[in-house]
């Protein structure tokens, strides 16, 4: 590229920019909730849980540094509890975790500006293997996901899960002690944590936000501890999902399983003198941190010397960020490359593909089996059509640190996700906020909980190998100005539900709902059509507007070739 054309570059990109914040409506920020959090938390203290560690210690040849781990959940919860501190409770699973703890196995987050704790708890290898690697992945995971993995249910794994959850749960009532606390669980690794934390301390404020799927009662029904593990989400006060549809598969499951009082209306179970309120919450990211770091001249920077590193300066870049995972839908997304380049020649040698794939549960099969056949098909692209300068497709098999993605987003001509179920899939959110300049373009698989948001992007199935090449070829050659307008919507909806107002929103619910069952309305469990129509019962939330009513539209589950 010539000089003068990098400097008109350059100025029109910092007119975007500048006409962006200009029209820019006001956004919640994280002084706005740490305010709001002042006003209405008040003397509870947050406690966040995860199976996940936002930041890691590892060992190096310069001895022990840190990581923030790129996870999307931990990125932006990261985001909530720096703006209100407390405490993050997780598995340490860092092999240099143990020499960053205290005696109270806490360590400060941020390493570098510290702003909360992380209270480590420590797991052992066969923990790992029967809770998370067994149970977690190899039974609620594939029987969450549409996507034909059979699920594997053992006893022991089962039992290991339970065990697990309950040292979890023990954790969290050592950080609370005799204070008031909102306990803010995480995902579908600690379902049952509520109900030990409940037996100790009713009081404590409960909520389980749930970031997969959930199946349809159908699918659910085969599981042989769907009661138990029922049970143990009911114990939580609040219940959170990132699309009605689930929310609503969450509560017909309840009804076909348990003695329970449902109520499809406001979306509530009550069992005894116990009421958990559902509600779905569609999560966003830290959208301004990502779209400073994007601004910034090293990031810049960091994208050039990428692009001349893989000899791609001159070629439309592709870029896909995932872990290796059956459910992400990469080796359909690299098939449909694979057919692009064949009905499309001109893209030979001029179009270029980065796979970051990020290694996950390498023990399980089923996920070897997704690494060999990614290996094996960017192979087969790569013999097929090679490229005068390097490789066409890269596979980058590591787990980057946050921050170095945001040059591959910032860079990248074209993001594609293409999973084949996702809760919501934050990429897609990421890949937007990091584009301030609106170059590029987003296809979005319709089986993600980020498709019902992201409605201006490029939908396409990845079981539709020939829908999906043409969407690619379509995104890539879309005229500028329309290119711009479209990224510009997507970026703006992005910008309008960022992270901090999905904090937010689930706080206020979880605070002002009528959480517990007034006395006058308790009653022997009944079933379904026993629904109470007592007004009392009615939610007296600081938010009315977040009182959701069943589509039946949303109870569609994702079909092959939909």
């Amino acid at each position: 590229m010539h000089f003068k054309e990098r400097i008109r570059g350059a100025l029109a990109r910092a007119a975007i920019a500048t006409g962006q914040r200009a029209q820019a409506p006001p956004r919640t920020t994280r002084d706005d909730l740490a305010r709001w959090a002042q006003a209405h938390l008040r003397d509870r203290r947050l406690i966040v849980v995860s199976n996940r560690e936002p930041y890691s210690h590892v060992r190096s040849e310069d001895g022990v540094r840190w990581v923030r781990n790129a996870g999307g959940l931990t990125v932006a919860l990261d985001s909530v509890s720096r703006a209100l501190g407390g405490i993050w409770v997780a598995h340490g699973s860092g092999d240099a975790d143990r020499a960053a703890v205290d005696e109270r196995d806490h360590a400060p987050c941020p390493p570098d500006r510290p702003m909360y704790a992380l209270r480590r708890v420590w797991l052992s290898p066969e923990d790992h293997d029967l809770y998370y690697g067994g149970f977690s992945n190899g039974a609620l995971w594939p029987l969450c996901h549409i996507v034909y993995v059979r699920p594997r249910f053992v006893a022991d794994e089962w039992e290991r899960y339970r065990d697990v959850n309950r040292r979890f749960a023990e954790a969290v009532l050592e950080e609370a002690g005799s204070r008031p606390a909102f306990v803010f669980l995480q995902d579908y690794h600690l379902a049952l944590a509520a109900s030990f934390i409940k037996e100790r301390r009713p009081d404590l404020l409960v909520a389980l936000f749930w970031h997969i799927p959930w199946p349809n009662p159908e699918v659910f029904r085969i599981l042989p501890w769907r009661r138990e593990l029922l049970e143990g989400m009911l114990a939580n006060d609040l219940l959170g999902f990132h699309v009605r549809g689930h929310a609503i598969n969450f509560l017909e499951s309840v009804a076909q399983t348990l003695e329970a009082r449902v109520d499809d209306e406001r979306l509530a179970v009550q069992r005894g003198r116990r009421r958990c309120w559902v509600r779905d919450f569609p999560i966003g990211v830290n959208a301004d941190e990502f779209a400073l770091l994007a601004e910034a001249p090293e990031t810049r920077a960091a994208g050039r010397e990428l692009r001349a590193r893989l000899a791609l300066e001159e070629c439309k870049l592709g870029l896909g960020v995932d872990r290796l995972d059956y459910t992400k839908g990469i080796p359909e997304r690299l098939e449909a490359l694979e057919r692009m380049l064949e009905k499309h020649p001109e893209w030979q040698g001029r179009f270029g593909f980065v796979q970051i794939g990020v290694p996950s549960r390498i023990e399980l099969r089923e996920y070897r089996a997704v690494r060999t056949r990614t290996r094996a098909l960017a192979e087969r692209i790569n013999r097929r059509f090679p490229r005068p300068g390097g490789p066409t497709v890269h596979l980058i098999e590591e787990n980057l640190d946050f921050r170095a993605l945001v040059p591959w987003y910032h860079t990248a001509d074209l993001c594609a996700v293409t999973a084949l179920h996702d809760g919501m899939n934050l990429v897609a959110k990421e890949y937007l906020a990091a584009s301030p300049d609106l170059e590029g373009a987003l296809v979005l698989s319709p089986f993600t909980g980020a498709a019902r948001e992201l409605e201006r992007a490029w939908i396409a199935s990845p079981y539709d190998r020939e829908g999906l090449a043409d969407t690619f070829h379509a995104a890539l050659v879309e005229p500028e100005a329309s290119r711009r307008e479209r990224m510009g919507a997507l970026r703006e909806t992005v910008l309008r539900r960022n992270i901090f107002d999905w904090a937010i929103d689930v706080f206020d619910t979880a605070l002002g709902l009528n959480l517990r069952t007034p006395a006058a309305e308790a009653a022997p469990r009944a079933p379904r059509s026993g629904v109470s129509n007592d007004p009392r019962a009615e939610p007296s939330g600081l938010r009315p507007d977040l009182r959701p009513h069943p589509e039946p539209g949303d109870r569609e589950q994702p079909r092959p070739g939909r």
